[in-house]
């Protein structure tokens, strides 16, 4: 079994044993595939990629990481509702993703994955989308360079596109 496949089933029993002793979890559930909350989080994600823009215009591109890492994490998120899933876990839901592509399930490239979250810390080389919002968001730059905004803002079109197609498969 793959290390996705592994960490998915670990985040299913997590959320289980959670949901046994409290309401909340904070791993991965089996629900009912949910086309509607699929195209919410869609909508959410448009709607981080605007506040994204609407930072960097007001010279706050710091904390536009922050918005677009969440531009790309809510149409993640999305893709996890239309295969019938809720994630209360950011590794978790990276796993799961990771799962659909290792299946064939889902037309994503585990490169664009990498690029945003990766599992394989100890194997990974280059630097991830969670790597640079957790740089500006826990240090004190207060703002990026403008080809790095450039490249994060056009990655995170092409993750809500790519997961806009998906959902509607």
């Amino acid at each position: 079994m793959s290390h996705a496949k592994n960490k998915v089933d670990w985040c299913l029993k997590k959320a289980e044993r959670k949901l046994e002793e409290q309401e909340k979890h904070r791993g991965l559930v089996k629900i009912i595939p949910d086309l509607d909350k699929a195209r919410d989080y869609i909508k959410k994600a448009e709607h981080y990629l605007k506040a994204t823009d609407y930072l960097k215009k007001g010279n706050y591109s710091d904390i536009s990481t922050s918005t677009v890492f969440y531009a790309m994490y809510h149409s993640l998120l999305a893709v996890a509702a239309k295969f019938g899933y809720e994630s209360r876990n950011q590794e978790c839901t990276f796993a799961l993703i990771q799962s659909l592509i290792e299946d064939g399930k889902i037309d994503f490239e585990k490169e664009l994955l990498d690029r945003i979250a990766t599992l394989d810390v100890e194997e990974s080389k280059e630097e991830t989308i969670v790597d640079v919002r957790e740089q500006y968001q826990y240090g004190t730059s207060l703002s990026i360079k403008d080809d790095l905004y450039k490249e994060l803002f056009e990655l995170a079109k092409e993750v809500i596109s790519k997961a806009k197609v998906i959902i509607e498969e």
